[in-house]
């Protein structure tokens, strides 16, 4: 999960970066289909149970919808703020998934997703955000974005689990092929989003100047993803989406390495909450 985290603020970095981040994310994950394609020859497609199939479509309809929130959110204001709502999934994830997955959550367990939560916040606002930022329209898009990361954490969850019960015949690890099956979903549902808010042109500009780094941001995000699906066998998702929110840690740590940042008392007592919240978790798991 640290390794995942740490991979996941690599190319968050890079899509904030990015001057179109719809752009950004739409190249992201056709780069990724388009890879994925020949390993789809590898899917055994008469073995898989209808549930399965169903979970396939509803989380490459989820991701497709949480990218395009996510670049509208990132567009419209400032990484301070859309960051941490919309990775603030820890708080809403519990609550469904006990009653739905009928997991359980310790004490000690939900006090360490308390705190790692509380940590993301003050790491990336250095707790300066004002009340007026919640009510805009970036703030907006990234309630909409907590909303849908909360639904596939939950979906993926149920799908690895269906996974995890059946036979697998094929020489591809299960979990990939269900990451490429469902990028490719997403990229689908990107595709119209993208074509009008940035048009072809750009879309060829961006491909033409970035497409390595794009490339490169897509392995990192296919790996990224692979293991926390691979953790999600056996982990509850309750711990598995509190422990990947460290990815924030790690993207302060890019920024002072990268851009020269030094954080304040503030950054610094978050990342102390997250450290201690997440070995709660370790402990309560």
């Amino acid at each position: 999960m640290l390794v995942s985290a740490a991979l996941h603020a690599l190319w968050n970095t890079a899509a904030k970066r990015s001057t179109r981040p719809t752009a950004f994310l739409f190249l992201l994950t056709s780069i990724t289909a388009l890879l994925a394609f020949p390993l789809f020859w590898f899917i055994p497609y008469r073995e898989l149970p209808r549930e399965l199939i169903g979970l396939t479509l509803a989380s490459g309809l989820t991701h497709g919808l949480s990218f395009v929130a996510l670049s509208f959110a990132y567009e419209a204001g400032d990484l301070s703020v859309v960051y941490p709502i919309s990775r603030s999934t820890p708080l809403i994830v519990p609550l469904l998934a006990v009653p739905l997955l009928g997991e359980h959550v310790s004490h000690a367990g939900a006090l360490g997703i308390a705190l790692a939560v509380v940590g993301l916040w003050l790491v990336q606002t250095n707790g300066s955000v004002q009340l007026a930022a919640f009510k805009s329209r970036a703030a907006m898009y990234a309630y909409l974005m907590l909303l849908l990361t909360a639904a596939f954490s939950l979906i993926d969850k149920r799908a690895m689990a269906v996974l995890t019960r059946m036979p697998w015949h094929s020489p591809v690890p299960s979990t990939t092929l269900f990451y490429c099956l469902f990028t490719t979903i997403s990229a689908v549902i990107c595709l119209p989003v993208a074509w009008r808010r940035v048009g072809l042109p750009a879309l060829r500009t961006d491909l033409r100047e970035h497409g390595v780094s794009i490339a490169f941001a897509a392995l990192i995000t296919w790996l990224s993803y692979i293991l926390i699906l691979e953790v999600m066998r056996t982990a509850p998702v309750s711990y598995v989406v509190a422990v990947r929110q460290i990815s924030v840690l790690f993207a302060v740590g890019l920024a002072m390495l990268t851009l020269g940042e030094r954080p304040g008392r503030g950054r610094i007592t978050g990342a102390l909450a997250s450290v201690v919240g997440v070995a709660l978790i370790a402990y309560g798991s």
